[in-house]
């Protein structure tokens, strides 16, 4: 019996013509596809009704007797109807939705492949209808198609085969539906739903049923393709019309309009129909009254006058009808639309128009719908006036006519006029309905979760409840966007519904907690309904026997009762229609009489009720589900995603709403039909996107409140008034303000004192951050406490959905700060906005049982790792992992910006502060705001081990390209330097001099070493500040360290764990030299200083004091350098030449141990004395090269050209100073103390409060002076030479705030030293270590003839000066 639906894909026999009348045409055999192959046995009869949705009346379907038989059918028929509206929705699906009516087919209608691709023909076939083809010349038409069609007939024909069986079947369907239906209708005694509900229930399923599937039926081109499905089979048969063909135009044409067949068809049943609609209507009008239903609490569970009376007993019976109103009200639109005459009966007007006055539009199948006014208008109203015409011509015979007219007059004023009235008012009527459900079921989820004891007894109002809530939230989804046209107007009108309603989510909200609260107690619901059914006596003895065998309740256990009751529902139903109907002996009245008298319920009603209370045992899962399911919001799931972002995150939306919107995906894949397999996947597919786009939309919503509080509005705007800078521009506006004009504390304009938020003026952003607070932690713990949700074979946490949200919000937060709008943020400002929203996420973190610190932990090291850091980590990196991209912008900002100076922003490295300073804005700062030690420890602190190791290394790599160069000048000056350390040597000048002009490049190598000195300058600072916070972090490790490096032996060559733990200590500056051991590890990382020229170091640094450099340099007393950060150089010198002495003196140790295989005998210490003449042969190149460097200082100088000499001298002295292999007695032997004593002197006595240069023009006392000292400032006309370092400090770095601007020397004792340069040198030697009494003879000693800015003219004028030496 059961058949293949092949007839989808491929052609089947079966469906030929000759095929169909094969198919039995009366039976349960004919729908065998549409009602499942297995739907006649009782256990499948029970799964179907969840299919059908009705409310159990299959289980009749085994029924014994020949009526049972009867609402067997009733109940097949329905289940039918839903099967071919489905094959019809499809169908319009594939065809692109086109409109019949109007005879309007968009271009994929045509390239669908239902229809042959030419319009012309099947268009004309269509308005001809019903006209036969051989009567309208289609040769004339479109020649062309015609001979197409004939040649493609049987594959036009298969195509079209399965969906002219539908046609039959929609035949076939009109004629069994109808035949049931007057069956019915005549056999039934009664029909009321207070005395044989559960039949009127499944008659008017399938009346309704049947109306929408005519109506629906208009949809599809029904015409079109029957006349080309004949025309077709006329091609391929011989001109013979097909089976049925006449039979189908008939019907077709009687249901054309659909309302016009309904209307004749139908017009047997309409009083029965009349009755019906007039007994629901006071349910209706209690439905519509939302004032009664609070006031009397309709749907309270306790009694509304007397609360405390905890069960409500005021009105069972019509609480539990209002679970039927939404089917009430559809019975009426639709009885009144097919069955117009009743609508003259005098209470019917009002029921109409209550129902009319609310909606705008008559859903036929899923989000199919037809206009309900104009239908109303263009098929009910000509009836009534019709009756009205009929009325007036019988007046004057008989009164009941004058009753008939003034009726029928009412009803057409009242159909013209609702339409308007609708458009006005049904979004209003609605909306306080939808208020009063989100009130009502609020306080019923807190009563019931309170008191759960009495949710078993109210189940039924529980329903009511939901089947109201449901009904209000499927009418907004289905009236949004909806364009109805008014009466007497052509244009349409958009429906004005509000998408920013928030009501939608409260009653999406209660109606989760409703069914989780039915789901949680079901236990109890089944226990109290199998009391109910114990204790049900005085029915049938059939029905007895099955309420006996119900089992006993045993404490705890009733959950794992497992009671199937269907039979006994099933004999009740059979018992129903013997009773009811006309023919039998025994009916209802009889049994009424015999029952009711005695004072006790009707034995029907009892019967019924025991009915219902069966459902809650075995059935309670399927009942939530008809009357709470919301799947049919899934053909509306576009608007629900718009609506739920609208409200969500709005002023009334809340947090915990997010599960229900979540939740009613799962229920939307039932509403695929089993009829069209396709639908499954699709509707699935769906589900899971709606839910994909609303989470994506909660985890942006959940960062933006992050990202609000996390803002400078947020707790920027908080923290802002805690920043130290924060009170110097109070006091700066204080100092302005000299007068206050008035007592007011609020201060002046733009510096509100503290607490202004207190002010009921300025509270409002307090007032935001309080919401955006509340709600952040609110959505954490709803997120976190929410079930998965499970969409087919997709389950969604929302809980790593959030962890994963706020970790990547951090990260984007993270990249987004690394940069202000014009460069790099400053590393502090970043520290602290990392601060601020680490707080923000350990807020959230208080709502949600997961460790998001040590996600964000991960973030930060997934930002930072750029490598293992190479002293302490062996392990090679994998090469898939990603570097961190944070780190690699911050580095590559410092080395392009500060090391490399690419910008041209004038870095220099000032001694003095230890820090970088610029002389225009790098990006958005000045230097100084990012390379002092604060700064650098925040980057420290942000980036840790593995930034401070990736900046070193970037640093490395530029470091060993200048060491090339200088690798490269050696070999190519190789001959030049021989010849001038030979001539330096033999004391020749003239020849050492001309060799010296024999180099090549040589200032390009000079400012390749000062870069150098910048990169070694940097470095020191960045191992500092690394040292300073390791101390804070980890002082354990810091002085295990400490201890460590004093007692590390002093080897050549050194071991390779001791190497480690050395560049360990160096990168956090522990050990003493760090300069000469960072060029050490970088020549013996790239193999550097491995050829005999670099013994010419010293001389080719030496050849430097010749360089043309030195015409622009200026010492500049405030940082302690020169103006061309040529004292760089001296610190490039220094570890270049004790690195590069280390690594020979390595390398020849090695060379030895293999010459001599391992035996060493001729020290008695090899290690010591290797490392002891490592250090003599360092002090000795050091010195050669002072020896040299002031020989050339000193022999260049003569009366002509003098102006670089101070430069140069101070130079020398700075290189004793920062060298730990230079003792400064060395350079005594060629620079006495006295020439750097009076230049020294000069420049801190001169000028106490401004920096100057020695090149600044000098003053012209004598004609022999302006000759003789003429400024390089006047013959040089450089823009970068010493004037603009005439100008104070403070004026060129004005961006930075992080350094006072007040002497760190002291004036009188010439101190210059710096109080934090403890590890700068160890000897504390140096130039300005002299008493003041000293300072004073040399006074004393000297002339005062001269006061200018300069020291040069005091020397010119004084010849007893410090110059005169020679």
């Amino acid at each position: 019996m059961a058949k293949s639906r092949q007839h989808y894909s491929t052609h089947n026999a079966s469906l030929s013509p000759t095929g169909v009348r094969s198919r039995e045409w009366e039976g349960p055999s004919r729908w065998t596809e549409y009602l499942g192959p297995d739907l006649n046995s009782p256990m499948a009869s029970r799964l179907s009704r969840n299919k059908v949705g009705s409310d159990g009346q299959v289980q009749s379907l085994g029924g014994g007797s020949h009526k049972g038989l009867n609402l067997q059918w009733v109940v097949q028929l329905t289940e039918v109807a839903e099967g071919l509206m489905a094959k019809m929705y499809r169908l319009n699906q594939i065809l692109d939705f086109p409109d019949p009516v109007g005879h309007v087919f968009s271009e994929s209608f045509w390239k669908a492949g239902v229809f042959p691709n030419y319009p012309r023909i099947c268009l004309l076939l269509s308005k001809k209808f019903p006209e036969h083809f051989s009567k309208l010349q289609l040769e004339r038409v479109d020649k062309v198609a015609l001979d197409a069609l004939n040649d493609g007939a049987e594959v036009h024909l298969q195509s079209l085969e399965p969906w002219v069986q539908l046609l039959l079947d929609l035949m076939a369907f009109r004629e069994q539906a109808l035949r049931l239906i007057l069956d019915l209708s005549s056999t039934v005694i009664t029909l009321l739903p207070h005395q044989n509900s559960l039949i009127l229930h499944a008659f008017m399923d399938l009346f309704c049923s049947f109306v929408r599937v005519n109506l629906f039926s208009e949809k599809i081109p029904r015409k079109m393709m029957l006349q080309m499905y004949n025309l077709l089979h006329a091609m391929s048969r011989n001109d013979r019309d097909c089976d049925f063909y006449h039979r189908l135009v008939q019907f077709i044409d009687s249901y054309d309009p659909p309302l016009k067949g309904l209307q004749e068809d139908l017009n047997f049943v309409s009083p029965r129909i009349g009755e019906v609609l007039e007994a629901v209507g006071p349910i209706i009008f209690l439905s519509r009254d939302t004032t009664k239903l609070r006031n009397e609490g309709f749907l309270s569970p306790y009694h509304p006058r007397y609360p405390d009376i905890l069960t409500n007993s005021a009105h069972p019976m019509r609480a539990q009808d209002l679970a039927n109103v939404t089917s009430y009200r559809e019975w009426v639109l639709l009885g009144y639309l097919v069955c117009p005459d009743e609508l003259l009966r005098v209470t019917s007007i009002d029921i109409a128009l209550a129902v009319l006055k609310e909606n705008l539009i008559l859903t036929v199948f899923r989000d199919e719908y037809v206009l309900l006014h104009e239908d109303y208008q263009l098929y009910v109203l000509p009836r009534i006036l019709e009756s009205k015409k009929m009325a007036k011509s019988g007046r004057t015979k008989q009164k009941e006519a004058d009753l008939e007219y003034s009726v029928a007059k009412q009803v057409e004023k009242m159909i013209s006029e609702v339409h308007e009235q609708a458009l006005l008012s049904c979004d209003a009527i609605h909306r306080e309905r939808r208020i009063l459900l989100k009130q009502e079921i609020g306080r019923m989820v807190l009563f019931f979760t309170d008191q759960p004891s009495l949710l078993a007894p109210n189940i039924q109002m529980v329903f009511s409840a939901l089947a109201l809530a449901q009904s209000e939230v499927i009418w907004y989804f289905q009236h949004v966007g909806i364009a109805s046209s008014k009466s007497k107007a052509s244009r349409a009108v958009p429906v004005d519904i509000d998408p920013n309603d928030p009501t939608i989510g409260f009653l999406l909200d209660g109606m989760d907690h409703l069914c989780c609260l039915v789901r949680k107690y079901i236990a109890a619901i089944r226990g109290y309904a199998l009391s109910y059914l114990s204790s049900c006596a005085g029915l049938f003895q059939q029905i007895v026997k099955h309420l006996e065998n119900i089992p006993k309740l045993q404490g705890e256990n009733i959950s794992a009762i497992t009671c199937d009751l269907s039979e006994f529902r099933k004999d009740w139903l059979s018992i129903l229609m013997i009773v009811t109907s006309a023919r039998s002996s025994i009916n209802i009245r009889h049994l009424e009489k015999a029952t009711v008298s005695t004072g006790k319920e009707g034995l029907l009603s009892e019967g019924n009720a025991a009915y219902n209370w069966s459902r809650c045992v075995d059935e309670l899962e399927s009942q939530l589900s008809k009357h709470g399911s919301l799947k049919k919001l899934y053909f509306y799931h576009q608007h629900l995603t718009i609506v739920f972002r609208n409200t969500m995150f709005g002023p009334e939306g809340r947090p915990q709403h997010c599960c229900a919107w979540l939740g009613v995906a799962s229920s939307f894949p039932e509403c695929a039909s089993p009829i069209v397999p396709e639908e499954v996947t699709k509707i699935g597919r769906d589900a899971v996107l709606y839910v994909e786009s609303l989470i994506e939309s909660i985890m942006g919503g959940l960062e933006g409140l992050i990202n609000i509080l996390d803002s400078e509005g947020g707790f920027g705007a908080l923290e802002t008034q805690l920043l130290p800078e924060q009170a110097a521009f109070y006091l700066n506006n204080a100092s302005r303000v000299s007068i206050p004009t008035s007592k007011s504390p609020r201060g002046a304009v733009g510096f509100p004192l503290p607490g202004h938020e207190s002010y009921p003026e300025n509270n409002s952003a307090i007032k935001m951050l309080e919401a955006a607070m509340q709600r952040l932690t609110n959505l954490c713990s709803v997120l976190n406490d929410m079930e998965p949700i499970c969409v087919l074979n997709h389950v969604f946490v929302l809980r790593e959905y959030m962890r994963e949200g706020i970790l990547g919000n951090f990260r984007r937060r993270l990249l987004s700060v690394l940069k202000t709008d014009s460069d790099l943020q400053r590393p502090s400002v970043l520290e602290s906005l990392i601060h601020r929203h680490l707080s923000i996420v350990h807020l959230a973190e208080q709502h949600i049982s997961m460790d998001l610190t040590h996600g964000i932990r991960e973030v930060l090291l997934t930002e930072a790792f750029s490598g293992p850091v190479s002293s302490l980590q062996l392990f090679e990196k994998p090469e898939e992992q990603l570097t961190g991209s944070a780190t690699e912008v911050v580095c590559n900002w410092y080395i392009e910006n500060i090391v490399k100076d690419v910008s041209g922003a004038g870095i220099l490295f000032t001694p003095i502060h230890k820090c970088f300073k610029s002389t225009r804005p790098v990006g958005g700062y000045f230097a100084e705001s990012v390379t002092d030690l604060r700064e650098l420890q925040a980057f420290v602190r942000v980036f840790g081990g593995y930034g401070v190791d990736r900046l070193d290394r970037m640093m490395k790599e530029h470091t060993a390209a200048l060491l090339n160069c200088i690798d490269t000048s050696l070999r190519s000056n190789r001959e030049v330097l021989e010849a001038v350390a030979g001539s330096m040597h033999s004391g020749d000048r003239i020849e050492r001099e001309a060799c010296s002009r024999q180099m090549v490049d040589l200032d390009t190598v000079t400012g390749f070493c000062i870069e150098g000195g910048q990169a070694l300058a940097f470095d020191q600072l960045l191992a500092e500040a690394a040292g300073v916070v390791l101390d804070e972090g980890a002082p354990l490790i810091y002085s295990l360290l400490s201890g460590v490096v004093k007692h590390i032996p002093e080897e050549i060559p050194e071991k390779k764990d001791i190497r480690r733990i050395r560049g360990v200590a160096n990168s956090v500056n522990i050990v003493g030299d760090h300069d000469s051991e960072w060029i050490r590890s970088i020549l013996e990382d790239v193999g550097g200083a491995n050829d005999g020229s670099w013994t010419l170091l010293p001389y080719l640094f030496a050849t430097f004091m010749t360089s043309n450099i030195w015409n622009t340099t200026g010492f500049n007393v405030d940082t302690g350098g020169f103006n061309n950060n040529i004292h760089c150089l001296a610190r490039c010198m220094s570890a270049v030449i004790a690195g590069s002495e280390l690594v020979r003196m390595e390398r020849e140790h090695h060379q030895r141990q293999s010459l001599s295989n391992g035996h060493l005998g001729e020290a008695l210490d090899p290690e010591i004395h290797s490392r002891l003449s490592a250090e003599a042969s360092i002090k000795s190149a050091m010195q050669l090269f002072v020896k040299f460097a002031s020989g050339i200082v000193l022999d260049s100088w003569s009366e002509a050209n003098r102006s670089h000499l101070v430069a140069k001298l101070i130079f020398l002295d700075q290189l004793c100073e920062i060298s730990p292999y230079l003792p400064r007695s060395s350079l005594e032997a060629y620079v006495p103390y006295a020439i750097l004593r009076s230049v020294y002197s000069q420049y801190y006595t001169n000028s106490p409060s401004m920096p100057l240069a020695l090149l600044s023009v000098s003053p012209h006392h004598s004609p022999a002076v302006s000759q003789s000292h003429a400024s390089p400032a006047a013959k040089h006309p450089r823009g970068d030479s010493t004037p603009q370092h005439s100008v104070n400090d403070s004026g060129f770095f004005k961006g930075s705030s992080s350094h006072s601007q007040e002497q760190l020397y002291d004036m009188d004792s010439g101190s210059l030293r710096s109080t934090d340069s403890k590890h700068r040198n160890v000897r504390r030697s140096g130039p300005l270590d002299y008493s003041s009494s000293r300072k004073v003879k040399f006074a004393e000693g000297s002339s005062s003839g001269s006061t200018g800015p300069s020291p040069l003219p005091r020397f010119a004028v004084s010849r007893s000066g410090p110059l005169m030496y020679k």
